[in-house]
């Protein structure tokens, strides 16, 4: 059983195996992503925030995922294309992941088991319509520790461990002070 994210091996965008331990000391945002979403412009400011804390030991992991309204079409270079032309991201981008299910990520598996999740922000514009949306669906969609959508992050301190999760409604100054704080 794993203890912390450096028990994990992942596939990059081009198939080969990393190991997560490779990051060891370094505070990391893993996030699962895709090019065709509302919140596709958060890519803007993930890059920022690698931009500006990357030599203080922030990494960025993005995990595009197509489970959410299948937002993350195409092949992994079509979507790197697509990220670096749009938003100029310099992080590292992985293979294409399911994060729920039973083909879902042993990463994300882990990562849901550490933080599960506390609901959206309902003051921001999308966060009042998944929250409608999937209430639709499953009325108890908020008790189980399931990726809702596209853009969830989790925050992993230096030593592994996951120590917050964002959802996607999160204002990036939330997520910029926390990481703050693990720096």
């Amino acid at each position: 059983m794993a203890q912390n994210v450096y028990d994990f091996t992942v596939k990059d965008r081009r198939g080969n195996d990393v190991s997560l331990s490779e990051y060891k000391g370094k505070v990391l945002l893993i996030v699962n992503t895709a090019t065709r979403c509302g919140f596709t412009p958060q890519y803007e400011e993930l890059e920022a925030l690698y931009k500006n804390y990357k030599d203080r030991g922030l990494e960025i992991l993005d995990f595009p995922c197509n489970q959410f309204g299948q937002q993350a079409p195409g092949t992994e270079e079509e979507i790197h294309q697509f990220c670096t032309l749009n938003y100029g991201t310099e992080f590292p981008q992985f293979r294409k992941i399911d994060v729920n299910g039973e083909n879902a990520s042993p990463l994300f598996t882990h990562l849901k088991s550490k933080k599960g999740f506390k609901g959206f922000d309902k003051d921001h514009k999308i966060g009042a319509l998944l929250d409608e949306m999937l209430s639709k669906a499953d009325p108890h969609y908020a008790d189980n520790p399931d990726i809702k959508w596209n853009f969830t992050k989790f925050l992993i301190d230096r030593e592994g461990n996951v120590v917050e999760r964002f959802e996607p409604t999160t204002d990036c100054q939330v997520i910029e002070e926390a990481i703050n704080k693990f720096l």
